[in-house]
């Protein structure tokens, strides 16, 4: 089961460093937002990533052929 919890937006924007012009967050700070493992996240991100490679694999071949 999910559970919703409110985050105050001034714990989450200390965590936003802006690098380069660009917003980031570490992988650190926002494994503990969510509560899991920075493993955890980083093994999401990856299979997430992989999956959304695969499909664009198949639209682009679709659209080649079809």
């Amino acid at each position: 089961m999910n559970k919703l919890i409110s985050i105050p937006d001034e714990i989450i924007t200390i965590k936003i460093y802006l690098i380069r012009s660009q917003k980031v967050m570490l992988d650190r700070d926002l494994a503990k937002l969510y509560g899991v493992a920075t493993k955890q996240l980083k093994d999401r991100y990856v299979e997430i990533l992989t999956v959304s490679q695969k499909i664009l694999l198949v639209k682009l071949f679709f659209k080649k052929f079809h």
